[in-house]
């Protein structure tokens, strides 16, 4: 499983991982309770001229903004329970040299070749510009504010000098073009063998092969190199040495995926065993992120593997990495927007992910974000909608019906009481026939990527848990201790089910809803930070995120475990608590004052920078 890499350059939001992390995080946890063997791979992108840019206005070095941002991501996601195994960075020795053997089997491939290219530089600096910088008029539609890659309006992608009247989004001057010398990824070569594969994929969201095959209705090499001090050497002698000329940013994270992998595999202790993965044409890979992001997984990876296996028009050797997999899938998210605004942490729209987990239950996130995220269309955060699903759904619910049964069965028997087969109802049975069955449904819609649906499921079966409870009224049964048991019993196995069920999505309490029913041991394994030396550079140490997860060890079966009858049931303690909903005000008043102060800094920043330009 490979999940999307964020960028470096800032803290993660809300929009962020509600494409990329949580719908990730719950496929792994399903797959591993089924049984299957997962490896879940990311880290922090961390090269290209935006590192640049923001390290320059903070007085770092690019290193220095990496290293700060890659400890505040990694914390982030692992605060939100995302079970990697390996979360790691692009700045590792590893890395690099995993890049350097792609760049160097595709160029000997004969798909990567040296051309030149006009570039935009910032006069002000001599920096190269990044296309997503520069900001103009539309030459086809005429639409203002497209970007140097690409118009929002018509959809078109552009190049930054076909821009009408371009300026820097960094600090408002108008670039200048240079034609500078550069290595290229001959995607055209590539794209016979690329749509071909994409036409054999089965399953796929609607909007993601749809999106992924019209990139094929005009394919143009892309530059894979840039002039920047900031990235990966190009392993090419004459340009290995030169401090101006680095691989595109780009180019190398995708790689990112296949080196986290050989990195996982070597502090394993076994370096050869990421080729179970990516080796072995059985073992599918599936590929998680934001939609704005599909290019890069279904055009531009694809046809760095296929370059590397020698699989283009241009025929070739397979590198000594083997014949890689390309994806099984790639799962894409839309947009999630905030209060009707699409995110944009320049602009001050933005939830960061420490700042909601710092005031709200990480699960009442987790389930905000798979009830009402951005599956299949785009879809809208809004603070009232978060606090409504956290009361009704989860504390009103969930939360009160684990209470209630765990609170019946401590005061009537203070553990798990036996079935009476004898006194059992169609009722009774009904109930565990429903929620034993549900593993079917609820499991394959997570396989197939409807995780929305899956959510709904397992939620109709705590609805009909709490119908059971209100039919049978446990709490009038005086006089028949055997169907009171038998009541409480069948009540608490349903219940077990369901948090079964909703394990994936819901980790942290899942662990709480098992212990409130007598269950002892791990139910849900969550990850751990920790801090490593780099393999490859002696003295550079960074966290990764990691953990085990194994079944039957600290990993529950993806089936109805019956409970264990004389299992101590303790007084129970609140799974959820309700949020005020004086909340939502004080949100909303704490954005409003947020965005305003970053506007403000924003245009003085601006102001400082367009005096500057004036004096010099």
């Amino acid at each position: 499983m490979n999940v999307a890499w964020p960028y470096a350059n800032g803290p993660r939001h809300i929009g962020h991982v509600a494409g990329f992390g949580v719908p990730s995080d719950v496929y792994a946890r399903y797959e591993r309770m089924k049984g299957n063997d997962v490896l879940m791979v990311s880290g922090t992108d961390e090269h290209g001229t935006p590192i640049l840019v923001e390290a320059e206005k903070e007085g770092l070095t690019a290193q220095e903004l990496a290293n700060r941002y890659n400890r505040v991501i990694a914390k982030d996601l692992c605060d939100l329970g995302l079970s990697y195994d390996l979360f790691t960075r692009t700045t590792t020795g590893n890395h690099e040299h995993v890049v350097q053997e792609m760049f160097k089997q595709c160029l000997e491939n004969g798909y990567i070749y040296k051309g030149t290219q006009q570039v935009a530089i910032s006069p002000s600096t001599g920096r190269t510009l990044p296309d997503r910088y520069i900001e103009g008029e539309c030459p086809i539609c005429h639409a203002e504010g497209a970007r140097g890659d690409q118009c929002d309006a018509c959809g078109n992608e552009l190049d930054p000098d076909e821009l009408i009247n371009p300026v820097s989004k960094i600090n408002g001057e108008t670039p200048r073009f240079e034609q500078t010398e550069h290595y290229f990824l001959d995607l055209p070569a590539l794209a016979e063998a690329n749509k071909a594969w994409l036409e054999t994929r089965k399953g796929w969201r609607t909007n993601v092969i749809n999106f992924s095959l019209g990139l094929f209705k005009e394919v143009k090499p892309r530059a894979i190199t840039r002039d920047i001090d900031w990235g990966i050497p190009v392993p090419v002698k004459g340009w290995i040495d030169n401090p101006n000329k680095k691989l595109y940013v780009w180019f190398d994270a995708v790689i990112g995926y296949l080196s986290a992998s050989i990195e996982w595999a070597r502090r394993q202790g076994d370096p050869e065993k990421w080729r179970e993965w990516w080796n072995d044409p059985s073992c599918p890979a599936y590929y998680f992120m934001g939609k704005d992001n599909i290019t890069f997984h279904s055009q531009i990876w694809p046809s760095e593997m296929l370059a590397y296996n020698g699989k283009g028009s241009k025929g070739g050797e397979t590198g000594p990495m083997g014949p890689l997999n390309l994806p099984e899938q790639v799962v894409a998210s839309e947009f999630m927007t905030m209060e009707g605004k699409k995110f944009s942490s320049s602009r001050g729209i933005v939830i960061y992910v420490k700042d909601i987990l710092a005031r709200y239950p990480v699960d009442a996130v987790r389930y905000y974000i798979s009830v009402a995220g951005p599956e299949s269309s785009d879809s809208d955060f809004t603070w009232a909608e978060f606090v409504r699903h956290n009361n009704e759904e989860l504390a009103s619910s969930w939360g009160n019906l684990v209470n209630r049964v765990a609170n019946l069965i401590n005061k009537n028997f203070g553990e798990i009481p036996p079935l009476d087969e004898d006194s059992m109802t169609n009722e009774d049975r009904g109930l565990l026939e429903e929620s034993s069955a549900a593993f079917d449904v609820v499991g394959s819609s997570i396989e197939t990527h409807h995780q929305k649906h899956a959510l709904s499921e397992a939620m109709r079966v705590v609805g009909d848990i709490n119908k059971y409870i209100s039919a049978t009224e446990p709490w009038k049964i005086k006089d028949d201790q055997a169907r009171l048991g038998t009541v409480l019993h069948v009540a608490a196995q349903a219940v077990s089910d369901a948090n079964h069920l909703l394990a994936p999505f819901l980790p942290h309490s899942a662990q709480k809803v098992w212990e409130a029913l007598g269950g002892t041991g791990t139910f849900s394994p969550l990850p751990e930070l920790k801090e490593v030396e780099d393999l490859d550079k002696p003295g550079f140490t960074y966290p990764i995120i990691t953990g085990d997860y194994e079944l039957g060890v600290n990993v529950h079966p993806w089936k109805s475990e019956a409970i264990e009858v004389g299992a101590m049931v303790p007084k129970p303690a609140p799974i959820f608590a309700k949020i005020p909903t004086e909340a939502v005000e004080e949100e909303l008043a704490r954005f409003d004052e947020a965005l305003a102060a970053r506007r403000a800094a924003e245009a003085e920043r601006l102001a400082a920078e367009k005096a500057k330009l004036a004096a010099e």
